[in-house]
C-alpha cells in the first residue's frame, strides 16, 4: 500500500481501546432509553416517550463527545429503518431529523441501495425493472414485482416509503463474526511458514468464541497476493465448530483449494460466523 502511496497514513488498531471506547459510548446511550446495540459503533436507542426528542437527540450527541471526545452522528425518525439512513448524512457528527409523516419524501431520491436489506442482487433485479430510486420502487406497480420477489415485493414497497415496525431490541447484543489476519513483512510463498500463520490465527479466532460462548458454522479465508489482489473463500459445514483444530481443518482445506505453494502471500486471514451456542462447547478457562 506505501508503495503505491507514499502519503498514505498507517494507523494501527487498539482492540481493547476499542472495545473500551465502545463500552463507554453504550454506557452513555443507555442513560436515555432502551438500547440495541448493533454492532461496536452503532446502536438503536428509543427516545420516543421523551419531551422533545430532536433536542434530546442532540444533547445524547454532545455529551458523548464531551465524556468520550468521539465524534458521534445521529439520525432521528419514527422507524430503525429510516433513524439508519438519516444517521449517515452529513458524516461527521451530523444530525438529521425526519419529521413524522415526512419519510417518504425523504427517502425518495435516494438509491434504492441505500435501503437496509437491499443488497447487490437484489438491487440488480430491481435496476432490471427500472427501478433506481426509491420513489422508482414506491410507484411501480406491485404486479411487476410480485413474479420476481413474491410476496418479498410488499416488504420492499414498504421499505421504500420508510415503513418499519421493527422495535427497539434491548437483547444482548451478539457480534455476528469473529476474525484476524496477519500482513508478513515480505510476501511468503513457504507452505510450512503459511500453515503456521493461518494455525496460530486460527487459535485466535477460536479463543475468541470460545470467550463468546459461542461455536461457528462458517470458516471464510482470507488471501491477499503481491500484486494486493485479494480473495475470500469460505466454507459451511453441517455441524458447530469452536476448537482451533477443527477451524483450522476447514481453513487449510480452503487454503490448498486456492494456493499453490511458491505463490507470494502478503496477507492471510481467518474468521468464523454464522456464531451459535452449543451446549457441549467447553470454554476456555484462562488465568494471568
Amino acid at each position: 500500500a506505501l508503495q503505491r502511496c507514499p502519503e498514505l497514513k498507517l494507523v494501527s488498531s487498539n482492540r481493547p481501546m476499542i472495545r473500551s471506547c465502545s463500552a463507554q459510548v453504550m454506557d452513555i446511550l443507555s442513560r436515555y432509553g432502551t438500547l440495541e446495540r448493533m454492532s461496536v459503533d452503532e446502536a438503536f436507542v428509543d427516545i420516543s416517550s421523551q419531551k422533545n426528542p430532536p433536542a434530546l437527540a442532540k444533547t445524547i450527541l454532545e455529551r458523548i463527545k464531551d465524556e468520550t471526545k468521539l465524534p458521534a452522528s445521529g439520525g432521528l425518525s419514527t422507524s430503525k429503518l429510516v433513524s439508519k439512513i438519516a444517521s449517515d448524512f452529513e458524516k461527521p457528527e451530523g444530525f438529521t431529523v425526519v419529521l413524522p409523516g415526512t419519510e417518504s419524501k425523504f427517502l425518495a431520491p435516494l438509491e434504492i441501495r441505500k435501503i437496509y436489506g437491499i443488497g447487490p442482487k437484489t438491487a440488480g433485479l430491481l435496476n432490471g425493472l427500472g427501478v433506481k430510486i426509491c420513489s422508482d420502487l414506491v410507484s411501480i406497480d406491485i404486479q411487476k414485482l410480485l413474479p420476481v420477489f413474491g410476496q418479498y415485493s410488499v416488504r420492499l414497497k414498504n421499505k421504500a416509503k420508510g415503513i418499519d415496525d421493527r422495535p427497539v431490541d434491548s437483547s444482548p447484543w451478539i457480534a455476528k463474526q469473529q476474525g484476524t489476519e496477519r500482513t508478513f513483512e515480505k510476501d511468503v510463498s513457504d507452505s510450512t511458514i503459511v500453515e503456521d500463520a493461518l494455525l496460530e490465527l486460527c487459535t485466535e479466532v477460536s479463543q475468541s468464541i470460545g470467550r463468546m460462548g459461542r461455536s461457528a458454522r462458517t470458516v471464510t479465508l482470507k488471501l491477499r497476493w503481491s500484486n494486493f489482489d485479494t480473495i475470500t473463500r469460505q466454507r459451511t459445514v453441517p455441524g458447530e465448530i469452536h476448537q482451533a483444530a477443527d477451524i483450522y481443518k476447514v481453513a487449510k482445506t480452503l487454503l490448498y483449494d486456492n494456493w499453490k505453494p511458491g505463490k507470494p502471500i502478503r496477507l492471510i486471514g481467518v474468521s468464523a460466523s454464522r456464531l451459535g451456542v452449543s451446549d457441549q462447547q467447553k470454554l476456555p478457562l484462562e488465568f494471568e
